[in-house]
């Protein structure tokens, strides 16, 4: 006797891999799905970013991937330190010819020496200058001498491979001159600006005429205006430290700056002399031939007359230098100009006491 046939849904539930085969179908369908959702979203541009992640990673050892992927890759370059200057310049000449009978244009010499920037500074771009200088002038009503100085004085300074700086203290008023204490105040505005560790102190009328007589600072303070045309070239007394000379940071703390006391022309020069000796140095200089200067004829200014108390003054430097000086020091700047070729600043020095 034949079994009777079951329904056709009967026959299909009853096949062992009827359920497999309907649940591959609707994974297959589902994947599609998500993998062309996933692909349209990317291609959007929306997270390309992610690509390069994947990509770099493929490359890297896996200590690596956290950090390649979270820093930028940089190029460091390091600047190459510049030599030390020599100490003989390459560029010096010797002689230099000085004519105070030509016609100063001062714009002329601005685009002559390009190189010389705004409040008269200057460094060698090829070498690091062994000295750090400022060169103040004390100055009041010189104009034209001034231009003198500049002209000649920019190029020499920069033959000699100086990292300098030009200072032109200016008194204000027409009160008694006191040439000291506006080199001292120089000495203490330069050093607002710039580290300088050496300081040349030059009248305004001075101008040296070698290249080879050095606006440094040598072991002992410097004078340099050894052999001025005025004095026949040579100098009028053995202990004379006028005109152009030059002191260290220490050198000139250790004498604690010039006297603030001379007021008028003469002594301070002397003083100065006396404290440099009795602090237990001595001066250097150039030789002759190289130490030539040559000066600008002028007549005394007015307000500088002889100083009446100068030789008092001088012989009592010791008993006055360790309260006389750059540590008593007090003046007021009116107006600070940085200028092409220097920096002015215009002080009130105060007046005599007494």
């Amino acid at each position: 006797m034949k079994e009777p046939l079951l329904p056709a849904s009967a026959v299909t539930s009853a096949l062992p891999g009827a359920s497999l085969q309907k649940a591959c179908k609707f994974l297959v369908v589902f994947c599609t799905l998500h993998l062309s959702v996933t692909l349209l979203y990317y291609l959007s541009g929306a997270d390309s970013s992610i690509f390069q992640y994947f990509s770099i990673n493929q490359q890297q050892t896996p200590n690596k991937i956290n950090s390649t992927y979270s820093t930028p890759l940089t190029t460091t370059t390091i600047a190459k330190e510049l030599p030390s200057c020599p100490d003989t310049s390459p560029l010096l000449r010797g002689p230099v010819t000085v004519n105070f009978n030509v016609q100063i244009n001062i714009k002329e010499d601005i685009k002559a020496n390009p190189h010389v920037t705004e409040g008269g500074r200057y460094k060698p771009s090829d070498c690091k200058a062994l000295q750090k200088v400022a060169i103040i002038i004390p100055f009041r009503n010189r104009d034209l001498h001034l231009k003198y100085w500049l002209h000649y004085m920019h190029p020499i300074l920069q033959r000699q491979q100086l990292d300098y700086g030009v200072y032109v203290i200016n008194q204000d008023g027409d009160n008694t001159f006191n040439r000291a204490k506006l080199m001292n105040i120089g000495y203490a505005e330069s050093l607002k600006e710039y580290d300088y560790d050496c300081f040349v102190f030059s009248d305004v009328d001075i101008i040296i005429i070698d290249d080879r007589n050095l606006y440094k600072c040598f072991n002992q303070p410097r004078h340099i205006s050894v052999a001025m045309d005025k004095f026949g070239f040579g100098l009028p007394y053995a202990q004379y430290f006028g005109g152009v000379s030059a002191l260290s940071k220490d050198q000139f703390r250790r004498i604690n700056g010039f006297p603030n006391n001379y007021w008028g022309w003469g002594g301070e020069d002397d003083d100065i002399y006396n404290r440099i000796v009795t602090k237990g140095m001595s001066i250097s200089r150039p030789d002759t031939v190289t130490g030539k200067c040559q000066m600008i004829k002028h007549n005394r200014d007015e307000k500088n007359d002889d100083n009446p108390k100068r030789f008092d003054l001088i012989s009592q430097t010791r008993q006055t230098m360790d309260k006389d000086g750059i540590n008593s020091l007090s003046y007021k700047v009116v107006k600070t100009e940085k200028l092409p070729f220097y920096v002015k600043i215009t002080v009130d020095v105060g007046i005599p006491s007494g």
